[in-house]
């Protein structure tokens, strides 16, 4: 499954640059390529100087400009994002085609903080742009929520995150949503990493990407799922999980291990599952 992945504000832009990075590792262990190119919208240049793996260009970093910033971004106006998304959304649809890539992608992923202007705004925006032009390609979106510290800080962001959230509803054909909280509720040292939280909210996305791309005879299974069966799963508000649990390697002798040790290996497949949803 490849995705193009757009990522709109200084959230969705380092989210996009962990996708980025995330393809560059399915290419160096497993041989594949699950984006098939990914794209930083901002009002900020020095937001779009700051990412590392997505192409260092005008054509994948695009910054969208308007009279009604002047030069001071969204200032958390999800309305003034909205309307820069709506002016650009052309320069955006132009950078997509040109890039090359629509024939090797199967779904567009938008991805944003709902805190900012430009993420909130903008997103639905871009969804409907990416709908209207690409009529065969599911859209799906990542919303990122603040911190619960940033909605007592600013009534602002609370709005932002409601609208933006109804809005994107109403045009995606699925939406991930991801909690800022929940990751330092877990881990409170977390609080002060924001790009290892992004890796958090990436990483579940992996193995679902590599499904169906897979080709190497050994490494298929018996029953694969491809792009056919995730499309049909992804609707609406949609939670993806991830859990994993170590196993001892089998030596030559595995096959006359004891009943206990087989148990041993079902319980720590469950504990996995038990990580995938909790």
């Amino acid at each position: 499954m490849k995705l193009t992945v757009v990522g709109l504000g200084r959230g969705g832009g380092k989210i996009a640059d962990e996708f980025a990075r995330l393809n560059k590792k399915a290419r160096a262990k497993r041989g594949l390529e699950i984006i098939a190119s990914a794209f930083a919208i901002d009002t900020d240049p020095a937001d779009l100087n700051s990412l590392r793996a997505i192409k260092h260009d005008l054509q994948h970093r695009i910054l969208i400009e308007s009279d009604k910033t002047d030069g001071s971004g969204t200032v958390q106006m999800s309305e003034i994002g909205a309307e820069i998304a709506m002016e650009n959304s052309n320069r955006v649809l132009d950078a997509i085609r040109a890039a090359g890539r629509i024939f090797d992608t199967d779904a567009f992923l938008l991805t944003a903080s709902v805190v900012g202007g430009t993420g909130s705004g903008g997103m639905p925006v871009m969804a409907q742009a990416l709908k209207d032009c690409y009529h065969d390609k599911p859209v799906y979106a990542l919303a990122i929520l603040p911190f619960l510290d940033e909605e007592a800080e600013e009534e602002r962001i609370t709005y932002n995150a409601a609208i933006s959230l109804k809005s994107i509803y109403s045009v995606a054909d699925a939406v991930f949503v991801a909690d800022n909280q929940q990751y330092i509720t877990r881990d409170t040292t977390l609080r002060d990493k924001p790009a290892r939280i992004n890796e958090l909210i990436v990483a579940p996305f992996y193995d679902l990407l590599c499904a169906g791309e897979e080709e190497k005879t050994k490494y298929v299974g018996t029953s694969v799922a491809d792009f056919g069966n995730i499309r049909e799963t992804l609707s609406g508000w949609t939670a993806i999980g991830c859990g994993q649990s170590p196993l001892p390697s089998r030596g030559l002798f595995s096959r006359w291990r004891s009943f206990r040790d087989k148990s041993a290996d079902r319980q720590a497949g469950v504990q996995a599952a038990e990580a995938a949803i909790s």
